[in-house]
């Protein structure tokens, strides 16, 4: 497996890479399972949703999954794709003619416990908040200061998970998946039509549970609709759903959606 910078694999980026200036780019990670990039047309969805948004030439998709192709050589992969601006002259200002930076970047699967999505994962409170832009809401880009302000918070080998709120005090997700609430025995997800990324995971959670015939409803969600709630799930581009068996000191049922999520995942 490999790195490729505009599809060299000898490719560097260059300083002045607005990319890395100003986090002036978007990003996908993308799971590879069996040989194949797990949902990539929803991955390429938000990537050219990403860059309508924020002003980019529409990115090349099939040079993009040309390239995830050529990285990817074992069965089981995540690959992270970046695509920036490309460079430009000091300052904010964009310049008029982009010429956007690819970066398809290939590494080893996780090493996660098998208990994860068995017996669930431990999950507590950030103090780090989201910040509202309707603008950048619901896209991945490569601003991403507040959750590692937040993941920062705790490295004490017992949480697994962090939720963030907004500064409205409204339930966002975690800091790496969307969150899930099965609230007076329905499903719940955060609206993120303010901040937060609206992952591909969590859209094909939403998808399942609509072809179960029991659809899920994107609202605003506090704190205190947590507390009620009878089960909650994590969702992510690479571990799919995990069950969370504790929330800020809270024991909490693992629902068997979650389970039968994962084997509907497993045949896809």
């Amino acid at each position: 497996m490999r790195i490729l910078v505009n599809g060299q694999a000898a490719g560097r980026i260059d300083p002045a890479d607005r990319g890395l200036q100003y986090g002036d780019g978007l990003f996908e990670t993308i799971a590879v399972v069996n040989g194949r990039p797990r949902f990539i047309d929803w991955h390429f969805e938000r990537l050219a949703t990403g860059a309508r948004r924020l002003g980019f030439p529409a990115p090349d998709l099939e040079r993009i999954r040309s390239e995830i192709t050529e990285a990817v050589d074992v069965p089981l992969a995540v690959v992270k794709l970046i695509l920036t601006r490309g460079t430009g002259e000091r300052g904010y200002r964009p310049p008029r003619e982009s010429r956007p930076t690819r970066v398809v970047a290939a590494s080893a699967w996780p090493n996660w416990p098998a208990s994860s999505w068995t017996a669930g994962v431990k999950l507590g409170w950030c103090r780090t908040r989201c910040g509202r832009n309707k603008a950048l809401a619901g896209i991945k880009h490569l601003n991403r200061l507040e959750q590692v302000l937040a993941r920062a918070e705790w490295d004490d080998g017992v949480l697994d998970e962090g939720l963030m709120l907004d500064d409205g005090d409204h339930v966002i997700s975690a800091t790496q998946a969307n969150l899930f609430a099965r609230i007076e025995g329905r499903w719940v997800t955060p609206m993120l039509d303010e901040c937060g990324v609206a992952g591909v995971m969590r859209r094909a959670f939403r998808h399942w549970l609509e072809e179960q015939g029991e659809p899920a409803s994107e609202r605003a969600v506090t704190r205190e609709d947590l507390d009620a709630a009878s089960a909650l799930v994590l969702t992510n581009a690479l571990v799919g759903a995990w069950p969370v068996r504790e929330l800020d000191s809270r024991q909490v049922r693992i629902d068997p959606d979650t389970g039968d999520f994962n084997a509907w995942l497993a045949r896809q």
